[in-house]
């Protein structure tokens, strides 16, 4: 599991920054791809990395300004000549619907593939025997949500070597301990799964917030998150401006990083009036309150272990 910062520029695109797209890298996990915003030129931004638009399994909405969906009709579109005839889910504020079906209207596009879209509300908005996608509300100036993604627990590695020393060979019955069942032997023995199973995998836990002020449900969904990606549009001594604009800073991001005991902060959307030059002034603002504190650039990745 990866996060991939596909843009990371806030309003307009810029010459170091794309507009807002980042990539949850879930290849092993579900040989997919997972899409948090859209902003225009996304598609461009995946030609330089290993991404296959086919593998874009999910595509998640945070709010509908254009820095964060101009590039999805495109991409929607450019994903039926890419060999992708998989169902594709987008979500997203209410609204999402017409603007991709008109916008594909319009234009006369054609997909290849099933298309499920799905206007969303605050709470699970997705749910399967790996993960569960929570929404939110968040304080903006049109309905703006963050996502938190929550990996389920998995059971603990299969002690192969235990099984192997009580006399019992390789084969489908280790598939069955795996799962944690029970299995009665050849001679009537009743083994057990859990007596072989190593301590449960704790699920890992993924939060990505749409443009916001600092606010109650930016705190709920980053609770004890293995990493949050909040944006930061403004440095610290703009707050005045973030509020007046629905914007943070990067001080607002660390508190909230902060109170709501995430191990890692992941800084994005920043605004255009700063340069590469002013990347280790804004990081060092937030890791002043927050440590392990990181500011993404456009192909930063963030590779996300299992909890241990």
């Amino acid at each position: 599991m990866e996060l991939l910062f596909l843009g990371t520029g806030a309003g307009i695109p810029a010459k170091l920054r794309n507009v807002t797209s980042i990539a949850l890298k879930l290849l092993e996990e579900r040989k997919a791809v997972w899409l948090f915003d859209c902003g225009e030129a996304t598609q461009h931004q995946i030609l330089h990395t290993s991404l296959k638009p086919r593998r874009i399994e999910k595509i998640f909405i945070t709010h509908l300004h254009g820095d964060h969906i101009f590039g999805l009709p495109g991409l929607l579109g450019s994903r039926s000549f890419q060999s992708g005839d998989s169902e594709l889910t987008v979500f997203g504020p209410k609204g999402l619907r017409q603007f991709i079906t008109v916008s594909l209207q319009i234009s006369d596009t054609h997909l290849q593939y099933p298309l499920k879209i799905v206007e969303i509300e605050d709470g699970i908005i997705f749910e399967d025997d790996q993960f569960l996608v929570e929404a939110a509300k968040l304080d903006h100036a049109v309905e703006s949500f963050g996502y938190r993604i929550i990996e389920k627990d998995k059971p603990g590695t299969l002690n192969a070597k235990k099984l192997r020393d009580d006399g019992i060979p390789p084969g489908p019955i280790y598939a069955k301990l795996k799962n944690g069942e029970s299995v009665e032997l050849d001679n009537q023995k009743i083994i057990h799964g859990k007596d072989y199973l190593g301590p449960t995998i704790k699920g890992r836990i993924i939060t990505i917030l749409g443009d916001t002020r600092t606010c109650a449900n930016a705190l709920k969904l980053a609770a004890n998150a293995d990493v949050l990606v909040h944006e930061s549009t403004f440095s610290a001594d703009n707050e005045e401006m973030a509020y007046e604009y629905f914007h943070s800073t990067t001080t607002q991001a660390a508190k909230t990083a902060l109170q709501a005991n995430a191990k890692m902060l992941c800084l994005t959307h920043i605004s255009s009036r700063y340069g590469l030059e002013d990347s280790k002034h804004l990081v060092e603002e937030a890791k002043s309150i927050f440590k392990n504190t990181y500011i993404a650039h456009d192909f930063f990745e963030i590779p996300i272990p299992t909890s241990k």
